[in-house]
């Protein structure tokens, strides 16, 4: 069976801040679901953070079809973004950003020293975030007249479905959500009625 839930942060985390050889790294951890929401929020730690030296992170987006970026901002190859991602990995969440802004503390760290720095900064913004399961959610939209309404209704309370959006016009349109693993169900029973289009 197909899993149909996936881990996600319910609310930006707490700001942590790690400190190694006199460099700060202050780390954030975002639930995001789109690339324009990830640039709004780097630009206000840019802001916030405008006398920092590097503002590294990693993104993943997707939960049947994965989409991550890793970014050093200026660090060396692979020493910042990617040790995040790692640890985006390492806590199994998705639809996340999580951020290590570093001030430099005139100490040279070394390729291993950052990617361990990194880590950690990105490690403590997860554990100061609160993680949850969601379930992955298909949408259906139903079309029928009036007259089907009592039926439509009645699958909807049955199968215990959540209305997304509904339209009654002419016709009634209905937008409805279940999670993955029931919709085969869930298309099979409107299928089954007569005069309702279901897609």
């Amino acid at each position: 069976m197909e899993n149909d839930t996936y881990k996600t942060l319910a609310a930006p985390g707490e700001e942590t801040l790690f400190k190694e050889k006199n460099s700060k790294f202050f780390g954030y951890a975002y639930p995001v679901t789109s690339e324009d929401e990830i640039k709004i929020i780097l630009e206000d730690l840019r802001k916030q953070h405008h006398s920092a030296r590097h503002w590294c992170y990693a993104f993943q987006l997707g939960t049947d079809k994965i989409y991550y970026r890793a970014n050093d901002d200026g660090e060396p190859n692979n020493s910042a973004g990617m040790p995040i991602y790692g640890q985006i990995q390492s806590f199994g969440v998705t639809n996340v950003l999580v951020v290590s802004v570093r001030y430099f503390g005139g100490v040279k760290l070394g390729v291993g020293g950052l990617i361990t720095a990194y880590k950690t900064s990105a490690q403590m913004a997860l554990e100061a975030s609160e993680i949850i399961e969601k379930t992955i959610d298909v949408h259906y939209t139903l079309k029928f007249g009036y007259q089907n309404m009592n039926k439509v209704m009645r699958v909807i309370k049955e199968k215990n479905l959540d209305i997304v959006s509904q339209k009654m016009e002419m016709d009634c349109e209905i937008v409805i959500s279940t999670r993955k693993k029931n919709a085969p169900m869930v298309l099979e029973a409107f299928t089954n009625l007569y005069e309702i289009v279901i897609k």
